[in-house]
């Protein structure tokens, strides 16, 4: 009887606990088909009729299809060759043995404590000096050298890859790049997932470096766009619109989401169950 009790009460904290996570995107919802003066009047969750001005309103200001165009562009290639070369360097660091090893993973260490913030104004100067405003690569290839996925990987590999497997693949004749491709990559899929998930959430949802890098309204992506409707002069007026704008910027990342979630299951579970 104690514990049918104790697993009443375990069950209902989960349920509350997830109504209290699904409630802000609920009401995210219910306020983009509202006008911003029923905003300021009040909380509800009785949705609006103002859905078609508010989308009006967004237009007015950007494309927002556009922006998620031009996010995408960004997001997809930084994460794909962010958790790629991640991957890649975790598994030498985790598996050969070469002098600075530990000096290196020391310094990936340091690096995951110094916000990317303080070396904004360098990384300015740098990409005004080469030619890059305006232009996504800076956007794209610094994000490869991802220090705390690179952390997270090499744990991973450590405890879910075993050497003797890359042993007899050695002897077999494979070469270290078969090895790493057709063998420990796939090993090290679900948390190579679940960075990547995490990966492209940032990259999407990146404003500070955007917003200083890209001036040209077409190639801004969609985050800046939304700074424009955000920076209005009517910032009441258009509180629906921003609210409907946010809702649309989080389609793609609910879509990243519930098509790879379950390697993020499978990526904390790993290793919990021995044979």
């Amino acid at each position: 009887m104690s514990t049918r009790i104790a697993k009443f009460f375990v069950y209902l904290f989960l349920v509350l606990l997830a109504l209290t996570c699904i409630f802000p995107f609920l009401l995210m919802l219910v306020n983009a088909t509202r006008t911003g003066n029923e905003i300021a009047s009040g909380f509800t969750l009785l949705p609006g009729s103002a859905t078609a001005a508010n989308m009006e309103q967004v237009f007015n200001y950007f494309n927002p299809f556009l922006g998620m165009l031009n996010s995408l562009i960004v997001a997809v290639p930084a994460t794909l060759l962010s958790a790629y070369f991640s991957a890649m360097t975790a598994y030498g660091m985790a598996f050969y043995d070469f002098k600075g090893n530990k000096v290196l993973f020391g310094v990936i260490l340091v690096f995951m404590m110094i916000p990317g913030q303080l070396s904004l104004i360098g990384f300015f100067q740098l990409c005004t000096s080469l030619g890059l405003l305006n232009s996504y690569i800076p956007l794209i290839i610094p994000g490869i050298a991802a220090a705390g996925t690179v952390f997270f990987l090499k744990q991973y590999a450590e405890s879910t890859v075993p050497r003797a497997l890359m042993e007899s693949a050695r002897i077999m004749g494979a070469n270290e790049f078969y090895i790493f491709n057709r063998i420990v990559l796939p090993i090290m899929a679900p948390a190579v997932s679940t960075m990547g998930i995490m990966g492209f959430i940032g990259n999407w949802n990146n404003y500070l470096l955007p917003m200083i890098l890209i001036s040209k309204p077409g190639k801004m992506t969609l985050p800046v766009m939304m700074a424009t409707l955000r920076a209005s002069s009517d910032i009441n007026k258009n509180q629906g619109a921003i609210y409907l704008a946010v809702a649309i910027s989080v389609v793609p990342i609910l879509l990243v989401f519930a098509f790879f979630s379950r390697y993020i299951i499978s990526s904390v579970t790993a290793g919990a169950v021995k044979e």
